[in-house]
């Protein structure tokens, strides 16, 4: 692997932006790669700004390498104050421009954050009734979930739990 890029990946790592669970959000995407076990989730905040509904915060939360986070936490920072056409406009090398040229092994990782990105961001990827994680206290005997692993261990998607769009290594997100 490249030094330069290696270098770029753990100085993301030692300062991962927007990490964790965003209370509250507009809008949720999940998706995982069959090839390579990672899963990626990302949070979408919006607000109206000068008549145009745009992403006021993002953050992730995922189950993938090095280089999977530190790409999630660059484009959380990149999506900030577009528009969702602008965001989805935007494809995995651009989202993860500032960690440099990706070694062909690691460029899933991007189509990872891309996906994910997507899935928050496009109405039709949204579920009728998409779970939805707040800040509330869950109903007695019937504990919310309150993590991605959580989310993940729901066993019946119909009943509150998330979709997971796995991806495929030859194909990038639609």
């Amino acid at each position: 692997m490249n030094e330069d890029f290696q270098s770029r990946v753990t100085a993301a790592m030692a300062n991962p932006q927007n990490m964790g669970e965003l209370p509250n959000a507009d809008s949720i995407g999940t998706v995982g790669s069959a090839e390579c076990g990672d899963m990626l989730r990302v949070w979408v905040k919006f607000k109206e700004e000068g008549g145009r509904k745009v992403i006021d915060r993002a953050s992730f939360q995922s189950f993938g390498c090095e280089t999977a986070i530190a790409a999630a936490s660059l484009a959380m920072e990149l999506i900030r104050g577009k528009t969702p056409a602008e965001a989805l406009a935007m494809r995995g090398e651009e989202l993860a421009k500032d960690l440099g040229p990706l070694p062909p092994t690691k460029v899933h990782c991007t189509a990872l954050v891309e996906g994910a990105i997507r899935q928050a961001l496009e109405p039709a990827a949204q579920p009728a009734a998409a779970p939805a994680l707040s800040s509330a206290p869950p109903t007695p005997g019937a504990p919310a979930p309150s993590s991605l692993m959580d989310s993940f261990n729901k066993p019946d998607p119909k009943k509150g739990g998330v979709k997971v769009v796995f991806l495929r290594e030859s194909e990038p997100p639609a």
